[in-house]
């Protein structure tokens, strides 16, 4: 079948949807709609198996039947059913951000743990990045909005997804399905178990998928050579379980999963150079400084990004390479008045992402093949529970405890192109207007004019420096001519030095940086919880729940890098030149240098640190629920919960000795062992409110929430061009000083979420069913922001916008709906399904520092599936659709590393403050395109 009429018939599949009868909203619990029209989906967020409409928090709860029909392989696909939630992924897959309530953990460092936790089959997932693996036999997803922490492992201070996986069956059952579709994508997944023994049933199962990249990558003549971010994988996992008596159940679970693709390329957004206008807006220059660089070093600038053609620098093809195994073992045991569960689970994740950093041909940065991020894992949970007092009371209590090894190896090293784009960049200069042409800088970029055009800056440096020196003396006093001969002699001095700063600069040789970075974690946590149901009257319940958790983690650092140029820039004069401010774009031009020449601190003198810390917390979380059902069908309810997410370290070297409070910046000098308390962050807090009601109906149900969630120290993590910034965000209910602090007394949340939810589910005829949800969320920081708990740190300059402004990808308003139809065909046993859902999104910005060349419009997602199936669902055929109308839209903005004139000159945002113009490029993570294909399914 084409390509062409495969997509027509996935467009008539949505045409049949949308005729059918009028469509309520999405449902977080969407079913088959061949189900029974009373059936309430059975969750074990409580760890007590219980209807959905009976469960007291909010849940959203997914079925396999609506994951299939949606097309879902990884969690990212739970954005079309759970409009509270929102799954993106950045530089590599491993690096998945999940948000719910438009709060969420962003960023590729490996050191922060994720504010919404993962948990799959009982054991909690390092990071959220498990989620994106194939996920094979599903039974289904909850996802549960809000702290978390009673009830699971681990903790959550914004939620938690909670995947269940098929267990074996004591029947036997076979089943498989292969899938092809346009970008030539091939995916086969099989199942099979039965009993092999009394009391022993077996499963297993497998998925394999491959496809081409949804990027091609082009030449300089713009010709296609390749293609990025495919897919080429395999997961497999087998079960077992054992039952030999009615009191003992035992399932047993390995995992392994594998990956070997090219991910993730990225595509420029914004690469024009933008001059504040005359009553606001902004005009556009002629060139843009670092283009015209760039362009000298071969790299060319798509007019459309959708196009999704990317040029890189040849050899520097991105790699993404993955595995990923565990065991687990979980034991329940029946004792008659009590129940004993323990999960015992070992997991060992390892991935290697690496390639062109820059994104771009030019040979600026890239990540060596060493590179890569490993976490060895061991948990041990145990829980009891039972009731007591007539049934009165139900009650849990349980320990758990996590070992965690991480060890990233970060190799960030110079490209050919990097010395001579540095020192051009710099002499460009950052005013209104560039201090060369386009075509001079484009000469400098490629080094046909480089040590022409310092030599030049060199020159118009020392006659400023020396008219600036003589004013101030002859001011002084000092008589013209002997001014003129000491301005004259310290001009000279500068300049000189400035002037070789450059050269050395723009000799910096190809592979400079890291040779072997090593940062380890050694993380312990232990905690003991409980959670305990009153039933007060037969309809009214209190439940309590409260958890201690101790966290310790020891951090230590072995840096090898062979960046000698830094050693001998920090060992020059520039220092000084740097920080003397009478000096003004000398001053300003020494710091760039020191900046640049010592990216990230590289160099030699890290070899003879020993970097070593500890750090060691206790917090108490817990919750209280009121739940009232004033009639069977209705279920009121209110609570309040604390929630509470671990402390670390920040894994990155670039942000060694940055305290927040440098009088000095910290790349101007060597570092020591000292420096590295400046990587610690703080502990993640937030008190959360809910007030919310549950209505089920045979043939329909609602649930609706309101929420408040106020967090302090908020752990924001934002790339901002240069390094990873990671800071602690609160806020201040006084003015700030003039240092922009605050008293500790004055200190309070950061960022407060808070808004109402809406799910529905109807049938309103037999084989069709509807489903809608609807997420109101203001996730708001607070006017005053500090980047400490006690006040004494300001908010780091990168952040400037985020004061009273709405979070980064955080939509305030989100619908979702689906629909399911499936007629049976004649008397055979025949059936149709027609199924569409979709998810519309209102604008946000996709940046962490939420500059506004970064923002997304709102934007809807439709996906389509129709098919034919035979009795009883033995086989079926289906033609899907994913993002059927092709939307375009950002997962992730980010500055393109390096490559804007400063740090003050990067966004239309600070034009405000007085900045002449903003040159900042900017790239992005695409979402998927519209992909489309047919699945063929069997069972036995």
């Amino acid at each position: 079948m084409t390509d062409k009429s495969l997509w027509l018939t996935s467009v008539g599949a949505v045409a049949l949807a949308m005729t059918a009868p009028a469509m309520a909203q999405q449902s977080a619990a969407p079913q088959a709609a061949e189900e029974e029209p009373g059936a309430d989906i059975i969750v074990t967020a409580t760890r007590r198996a219980s209807p959905l409409s009976d469960v007291p928090i909010a849940v959203s709860a997914v079925g396999a039947q609506a994951m299939q029909n949606s097309g879902a392989s990884d969690i990212r696909t739970l954005n079309q059913l759970a409009p509270s939630l929102l799954v993106s992924s950045t530089g590599s897959e491993a690096n998945a951000s999940a948000r719910i309530r438009g709060i969420g953990t962003v960023g590729d460092n490996p050191g922060l743990e994720s504010s919404v936790a993962v948990f799959i089959d009982g054991v909690y997932r390092s990071r959220t990045g498990a989620g994106l693996n194939e996920l094979g036999e599903i039974e289904r997803v909850e996802v549960l909005r809000g702290p978390q922490g009673t009830l699971f492992g681990r903790n959550a201070s914004a939620g938690l997804i909670n995947i269940i996986s098929k267990a074996p069956e004591k029947t036997f059952h076979a089943k498989g399905e292969i899938t092809y579709g346009n970008y030539d994508y091939w995916r086969l997944s099989g199942r099979v178990t039965g009993p092999v023994a009394e009391g022993v049933a077996l499963a297993l199962d497998g998925v394999w998928s491959k496809r081409d990249g949804f990027y091609k990558l082009v030449d300089a003549s713009g010709a296609t050579i390749g293609d990025t971010n495919d897919r080429d994988r395999y997961f497999l996992r087998g079960q077992a379980l054992i039952e030999p008596n009615d009191a003992l159940s035992i399932r047993l679970i390995g995992d392994y999963t594998n990956r070997d693709e090219s991910c993730c390329g990225a595509a420029y957004i914004e690469a024009s150079e933008r001059r504040p206008a005359a009553g606001g807006g902004y005009t556009t220059a002629p060139f843009n400084r670092i283009t015209a660089i760039l362009a000298g070093q071969g790299s060319t600038i798509p007019a459309d990004p959708y196009d999704r053609e990317l040029s890189i620098t040849p050899g520097r093809d991105y790699v993404s390479k993955l595995r990923d195994w565990g065991l687990s073992g979980e034991v329940n045991y029946d004792f008659g008045g009590a129940k004993l569960t323990s999960i015992t689970a070992y997991r060992d994740y390892k991935s290697r992402d690496y390639g062109d950093y820059d994104y771009n041909r030019a040979d600026l940065l890239y990540r060596d093949p060493n590179t890569y991020r490993q976490f060895k894992t061991f948990t041990q949970e145990l829980r009891l529970q039972g009731s007591a007092f007539g049934d009165m009371l139900d009650w849990l209590v349980g320990g758990y405890y996590a070992n965690e090894k991480l060890t990233l190896q970060d190799n960030i090293v110079f490209g050919a192109d990097y010395g001579r784009f540095a020192a051009c960049r710099l002499m460009a200069g950052s005013s209104l207007n560039s201090n060369f042409t386009a075509q001079q800088l484009a000469a400098c970029g490629s080094g046909l004019a480089t040590s022409a055009l310092i030599t030049g800056t060199q020159a118009q440096l020392n006659g400023g420096i020396a008219t600036a020196i003589s004013n101030s003396l002859i001011a002084q006093g000092v008589p013209r001519m002997q001014a003129a001969i000491i301005a004259g002699n310290q001009a000279s001095a500068i300049s000189t030095g400035l002037g070789n700063g450059l050269r050395a600069l723009s000799a910096i040789p190809a592979g400079t940086g890291d040779v072997a970075s090593l940062y380890r974690q050694k993380s312990e946590n232990w905690a003991l919880f409980t959670h305990n149901i009153i039933h007060v009257t037969n309809r009214l319940d209190l439940t309590l729940g409260l958890r201690y958790t101790h966290e310790s983690k020891r951090f230590s650092a072995d840096l090898n890098n062979n960046n000698a140029t830094c050693a001998a820039l920090q060992s020059s004069a520039l220092p000084g030149i740097a920080t003397n401010a009478a000096l003004g774009s000398a001053a300003a031009l020494a710091g760039g240098i020191l900046t640049l020449g010592c990216l990230g601190n590289g160099s030699t003198t890290l070899n003879a640190l020993d970097l070593n810390d500890k750090i060691s917390d206790g917090e108490f979380s817990g919750t209280a629920v009121l739940s009232w059902k004033p009639i069977d069908d209705l279920l009121l309810y209110g609570s309040y919960s604390k929630g509470y997410k671990a402390g670390g370290y920040n894994l990155d070297r670039f942000q060694l000795g940055s305290t927040g409070l440098n009088a000095v910046p910290a790349v101007f000098a060597p570092r020591t062992n000292a420096d590295v308390t400046s990587l610690r962050f703080a502990a993640e807090k937030v008190d959360a409110f809910e007030v919310g009601l549950k209505y089920s109906q045979p043939k329909w149900s609602a649930n609706i929430a309101a929420f408040r969630q106020e967090f302090k120290n908020f752990q924001l993590n934002t790339f901002n061009g240069t390094s990873f910034v990671v800071q602690n965000i609160n806020g201040c209910d006084s003015a700030l000083s003039a240092t922009r602090t605050c008293d500790s007394g004055d200190v309070g949340p950061g960022l407060i979420s808070q808004g109402i939810e809406l799910e529905l589910t109807a049938t309103p005829a037999r084989n069709f069913r509807v489903s809608g949800g609807f997420t109101y969320a203001s996730a708001k920081f607070a006017n005053r922001l500090v980047g400490s708990s006690d006040g004494s740190v300001p908010l780091d300059p990168a952040l400037f916008l985020l004061p009273g402004s709405i979070n980064s990808n955080a939509p305030k308003v989100v619908t979702t709906a689906s629909a399911a139809w499936t007629p049976e065909i004649g008397s055979s046993g025949l059936s149709a399904l027609f199924y569409v859902d979709g998810r519309m999104t209102s604008d946000y910005n996709t940046g962490s520092d939420l500059f506004p060349e970064k923002a997304q419009d709102g934007y809807a997602i439709v996906n389509a599936r129709v098919g034919i199936r035979g009795p009883n669902q033995r086989w079926a055929v289906e033609f899907w659709g994913q993002n059927i109308f092709n939307q375009d839209y950002t997962q992730v903005a980010f500055s393109s590393p390096l490559q804007s004139s400063s740090p003050a000159t990067s966004t239309t945002g600070q034009f405000a403050a007085g900045a002449p113009m903003a040159n900042q490029l900017i790239s992005a993570y695409l979402a998927e395109p519209r992909t489309y294909g047919i699945t063929l399914r069997g069972s036995f």
